[in-house]
């Protein structure tokens, strides 16, 4: 059997997330552990006061679903042996560091990093970001075009996440505007995502800047596996790739469709989805040749699989 394992991105945390694997199993717990040493704070403390703002702020979102997220994969062990990984967004920090192209801490670091570049690009321009239902990406251009040329502010395409769902981010009164022209041409549904920026887009520039300074050091390793980069839907082959998508990946769009397919692409029979919230599994379902995929976000998830692999005994 060959495992293919993906992670959510931001807008996947909860309140409580991960408090009841790390207390009960060992290598989740030394994971939230570590994460003290690197964050100055205490991370499964903050997800456990269940404290849904300040979770939202991608200064602390983004470490606590990176931990987590690693933090459900660390519980199923050995048994667990993927060939091929792929993420939403920044949450391809969890695929690098699963395949050991980053250490944990190394790794946490730069989500790290990020985040709080990101809060304070957030904090310079007051950004948004809407999910469009059921347009053609290409009419859903056009509402966005449209909206620049008004006035409305920046707005661009930001998640392709599957056909008829793409994310657009901007300045929230821009966000607005395209959101109701792009009703107008025919989407079926407007929401608003519960951030607390405009991510992937031209907003995000200062953090890139910022940011670019922290990945040109960064201790890559070539991963063991296949990674797909979610900026460009394409396999990793050098270092210089990595760090430059790493980048690209604060303001470019998210190819999430294109990545999954060229995740299917690799020849895969089951995809795991670690994460506290289901988001990517159930997509999976729409695309075109996907195997099973399940989404593994608790204690009762976690037996399940392993219950599932250790019989197969599942190699790469």
């Amino acid at each position: 059997m060959r495992i293919a394992v993906v992670f959510p991105g931001q807008g996947s945390q909860t309140p409580g997330m991960g408090t009841d694997v790390a207390a009960t199993y060992p290598a989740a717990a030394a994971l939230y552990d570590s994460a003290k040493a690197v964050l100055g704070y205490d991370l499964l403390a903050l997800c456990a006061e269940g404290d849904e703002d300040k979770l939202r702020e991608t200064r602390y979102s983004q470490p606590a679903i990176f931990v987590t997220n690693l933090a459900l994969a660390a519980t199923v062990g050995d048994v667990l042996t993927p060939v091929v990984s792929a993420a939403h967004s920044f949450a391809e920090y969890c695929s690098l560091t699963l395949a050991g192209a980053l250490s944990f801490e190394a790794a946490l670091a730069l989500v790290n990093q990020r985040g709080l570049a990101m809060h304070r690009a957030a904090r310079i321009s007051r950004g948004a970001m809407a999910a469009v239902l059921g347009l053609d990406d290409g009419l859903l251009r056009k509402a966005v075009a449209v909206a620049i040329e008004r006035g409305a502010g920046r707005v661009q395409l930001a998640n392709f996440n599957q056909p008829g769902q793409v994310v657009i981010s901007g300045d929230e009164g821009a966000v607005r505007v395209a959101g109701e022209l792009a009703l107008e041409a025919g989407a079926k549904r407007v929401i608003p995502l519960n951030v607390s920026g405009a991510w992937h887009s031209e907003l995000m520039e200062p953090a890139q800047a910022e940011f670019a300074k922290h990945i040109a050091d960064a201790p890559l390793r070539m991963p063991r596996f296949t990674i797909i980069s979610n900026v460009d839907a394409k396999p990793y082959t050098s270092i210089e790739q990595i760090k430059a998508n790493l980048i690209r990946s604060v303001t470019d769009e998210v190819r999430w469709h294109d990545a999954a397919v060229a995740m299917i692409a690799a020849g895969i029979d089951l995809i795991v989805e670690f994460g506290a919230s289901p988001v990517l599994a159930p997509m999976m379902k729409r695309v075109e040749g996907a195997p099973k995929a399940i989404h593994v976000g608790d204690v009762a998830g976690v037996e399940k699989l392993r219950a599932q692999l250790a019989p197969a005994g599942i190699s790469k």
